[in-house]
């Protein structure tokens, strides 16, 4: 490349199982400098596929998609073609989509109110060997960090089949916290919460929370206080 010549763009397949959103992503980049749109996934299984197929340089990930999703597919493609670099482009910014997205080896994270300047500096960064993350998300990976643990469940093994997870909701129920204040607690949005009381609720056929309270003391989750009552 001769001096003061443009870099090559950044070769970029959209995995998003929304056609809506895919193709208005793919619309955007098309506008944007650096970048060349070389591929489009409806899934995770997809964007394997593609990634195998066209070798690109980056992967924008949705997370929550049919048949593969989007934590799965970014391990499969950091496993299977390291050359190719990962920037979630999801909805959510909770810990249990975080998290799991970065361990899997996604270099960047961006939520889909991102502009199209944060778009190009985060492939950037990540094929220079940064981190894309946006500036709502080093905050939350700040916060986590020097926030203490949340308390974990009093049982070893959950019971009926719930979750490490859904037994720590449980729990917290039983100790009279709300959706809203659950949610603080383990850092997650409310509707995230709310999935898992479904789900522990379907599982135990628990129907309300004063049901909650009572399974969770009786299978353990949470011991009495001590003390008698005066």
């Amino acid at each position: 490349m001769t001096e003061g010549a443009e870099p090559k763009p950044a070769r970029v397949v959209v995995a998003d199982d929304q056609t809506v959103v895919r193709e208005g992503i793919v619309m955007l980049l098309g506008l944007l400098p650096g970048i060349e749109v070389v591929g489009a996934a409806g899934d995770g299984e997809e964007a394997v596929e593609l990634v195998a197929e066209l070798a690109p340089d980056v992967v924008l990930m949705d997370l929550r998609m049919p048949r593969c999703d989007g934590v799965e597919a970014t391990r499969r493609i950091r496993a299977e073609h390291p050359g190719t670099q990962v920037v979630v482009l999801t909805t959510f910014a909770d810990d249990e989509s975080l998290f799991p997205a970065l361990k899997a080896g996604a270099r960047g994270y961006l939520t889909k109110d991102a502009g199209g300047d944060e778009i190009v500096r985060a492939v950037r960064s990540v094929l220079s060997g940064d981190a894309g993350l946006s500036p709502s998300i080093q905050r939350r990976l700040l916060e986590r960090l020097s926030d203490p643990e949340p308390p974990q469940p009093v049982a070893a093994e959950a019971p009926d089949g719930l979750t490490a997870r859904e037994a720590e909701v449980l729990a917290l129920i039983a100790e009279g916290l709300s959706n809203q204040e659950i949610a603080r607690k383990l850092h997650v949005s409310t509707a995230t919460v709310k999935t898992h009381i479904n789900n522990l609720f379907a599982k135990t056929g628990i129907k309300d929370r004063a049901q909650a309270v009572r399974y969770a003391y009786a299978k353990g989750l949470v011991r009495p206080p001590t003390g008698g009552v005066t």
